[in-house]
């Protein structure tokens, strides 16, 4: 399973470009981020061209709920051959996540809101942890989750509950700091493997998400459960080339061996 993780920043005028940019590696699973009202059905067309008909956007279902309307005005997408769709994570912001059932596996991604929604962002993260820890199975969690802050190359992992000198913000302490840590990288304590850091280890710095005047984030993510990680890989170019703020994440994913 080739299952391609990305934020595409609403970009409505470069969406035939990334749609393009997609098709080009195969994927059986494409998960979006930031996906518009008004982005929505060209999405659903151009994912049906590429050969990925069973899509679904989390805002498709006024169930979902959205408020305030004014702040949150765009949702997640899962998009695959075949697609059943499953109950997404419990998490406080509903059209933030969607979860479906591709070929045996679980797929969930997420758009984790970032710091400047307050403490959504460390409930989100924590709900999403505390989501899988219920689950079982082959099973997936990708997406752009906002968290690390920096990843060093023992492996040590500094979120965003911390300053640029690595001291912990009163302002939102240690149950902050717990919930990014518990998701990246804690997520392997519930069996879930980093697919880029099982195949590249901490000595790579891969930015996903870049300042204009250097330095960046990694902020896009593909975790995995009961399945081998073959290949990871975040394709910078497509960021470089101004079809998103964010580079994708593809990871080659197989069953586990018995």
């Amino acid at each position: 399973m080739r299952l391609i993780t990305w934020n595409v920043n609403r970009r409505f005028s470069v969406l035939a470009e990334q749609a393009a940019a997609l098709a080009g590696r195969a994927p059986d699973v494409v998960a979006l981020q930031e996906v518009t009202a008004s982005s929505w059905p060209l999405w659903r067309a151009a994912l049906q061209t590429i050969g990925l008909p069973d899509a679904v956007w989390s805002l498709e279902d006024a169930d979902r709920g959205r408020e305030p309307i004014s702040r949150r005005r765009s949702g997640v997408v899962l998009a695959a051959r075949e697609l059943a769709l499953e109950p997404p994570l419990p998490v406080p912001w509903p059209e933030t996540t969607l979860a479906g059932r591709v070929e045996g596996v679980v797929v969930h991604t997420a758009h984790v809101p970032n710091a400047a929604n307050g403490w959504i962002k460390p409930d989100t993260l924590a709900a999403l942890r505390a989501g899988l820890a219920e689950t079982e199975g082959p099973r997936v969690l990708c997406g752009d989750f906002n968290t690390p802050r920096r990843e060093k190359p023992d492996g040590t992992v500094i979120s965003f509950a911390r300053d640029s000198k690595e001291r912990l913000r009163p302002e939102r302490g240690d149950r902050w700091d717990s919930a990014e840590l518990g998701v990246v990288p804690g997520l392997r304590d519930l069996g879930f493997a980093d697919a880029f850091r099982t195949v590249h280890g901490y000595a790579s710095k891969e930015p996903s998400w870049v300042w204009s005047h250097g330095g960046g984030w990694r902020l896009d993510h593909v975790f995995a459960a009961g399945l081998e990680i073959e290949a990871a890989v975040y394709h910078h170019d497509w960021r470089d080339d101004g079809l998103s703020d964010h580079s994708a994440l593809e990871a080659d994913l197989t069953p586990a061996s018995p």
